[in-house]
């Protein structure tokens, strides 16, 4: 497709918007609630919004304790420091860089393991190899919604006495079997960013059922504060602010209309690009509950004609924010690419989903007829 083509296909998109955008609940009672803000003067430390949103999401993921923090990056700190991890941790390498990064910066070494090709999660059958002596814990990581294999890597956790971590920054609303998303492990960890299906502009939360490890972390995010002047523990300042919860509680109101938004447009580009050869489409399970917030689709340059990158610069051209997603792979990318070169060439799922995973927008400022456009880009890009 050359381009003049693109541009002709992209104009009515281009003209509006960039497609793939934040989702936002009600502006309207996110003003109120920040009047009420500015009414009170309280703009953090533990405030009645913050405490409010706490409430509402331990209830709505059915959790004992429900830990707002600054930002999903944070909470992975504070588990593993709350946890007491040593040594090395387990961590898959086909995910976002933070999670490893999270670890790293704790002074905790990341060891990678692959994942499993048709699941893009923890491949539980590769841990035990990689548990020594120095092994504290592992971290899975529920991509795109879709939950770890909890009972293979929990059962294996206990029979090791090694810690084990959710990095559930994808899955937010989402259950696995009949549990919702919050309940596995000695705790989970999510995301709250702009670009998450549920969002507080930054922030994220720790969910666990141990009343002492929310106790232990609760006081870590408030630089070990038990009172108003009474230090009883190392802490940092963890904490979400009461304008990232008036965030959260707008948005909130509008999650059950953002995953109908989200399904409809996944199926909507399912259905128009299925039968398309060298495209195949992530699958979520049809009767597990899911947010649907991530496209990903996988291409396949020997049947596609085209790479994952030359079809991702082409959509890009079009103002069309697809992604390439988790290249090149933790493992390849810096510093661990130089700190432990001994484990890049040992990921051969990992590195093939990495060269071949694109994500494409969805959420509520994508249109079906924008969606029209982005698939009948696609078409011709491959059919040229």
């Amino acid at each position: 497709m050359n381009q003049t083509q693109t541009s002709n296909l992209s104009i009515s998109i281009a003209e509006t918007l960039h497609v793939g955008r934040p989702n936002i609940g009600s502006y309207q009672r996110f003003l109120s609630l920040v009047e009420d803000i500015f009414e009170r003067r309280w703009f953090s430390n533990n405030g009645k919004l913050v405490n409010e949103l706490e409430f509402l999401l331990s209830e709505y993921l059915e959790v004992k304790h429900c830990i707002l923090v600054c930002n999903g990056t944070m909470g992975l700190q504070l588990a593993t420091k709350a946890l007491e991890l040593t040594g090395e941790v387990i961590v898959p390498a086909f995910t976002f860089i933070a999670t490893v990064h999270a670890l790293q910066w704790m002074g905790l070494k990341p060891i990678f393991v692959d994942v499993d090709p048709l699941t893009h999660t923890l491949d539980p059958d590769k841990i035990i190899s990689l548990i020594n002596e120095n092994t504290s814990g592992i971290i899975g990581v529920h991509l795109w919604g879709n939950p770890c294999a909890t009972e293979k890597i929990e059962s294996i956790a206990k029979i090791y006495d090694l810690k084990v971590i959710y990095d559930a920054a994808h899955a937010f609303s989402c259950r696995h079997q009949t549990k919702m998303i919050g309940n596995f492990g000695d705790c989970e960890v999510f995301s709250f960013h702009a670009t998450k299906f549920f969002q507080t502009f930054e922030g994220g939360a720790i969910t666990t059922n141990n009343d002492q490890l929310a106790q232990k972390i609760r006081l870590m995010k408030n630089f070990g504060f038990q009172g108003l002047d009474n230090v009883i523990e190392l802490g940092i300042n963890g904490k979400m602010t009461e304008i990232q919860a008036a965030m959260g509680l707008a948005c909130f109101e509008s999650l059950e209309e953002i995953v109908k938004i989200n399904r409809r447009n996944y199926e909507y580009y399912r259905q128009h690009l299925e039968e398309i050869t060298g495209i195949r489409f992530f699958n979520y399970d049809k009767i597990a509950q899911t947010n649907f917030q991530y496209i990903i689709a996988v291409v396949d340059a020997k049947t596609a004609g085209l790479t994952r990158d030359e079809l991702v610069q082409i959509l890009q051209d079009c103002n069309i924010r697809a992604r390439r997603y988790f290249y090149p792979g933790c493992h390849r990318s810096a510093p661990y690419r130089t700190l432990y070169p001994e484990q890049i060439t040992n990921l051969p799922n990992t590195d093939f989903l990495c060269e071949r995973v694109m994500v494409l927008p969805t959420g509520q400022s994508v249109s079906v007829r924008d969606i029209d456009v982005i698939c009948q880009i696609i078409k011709q890009s491959l059919q040229n």
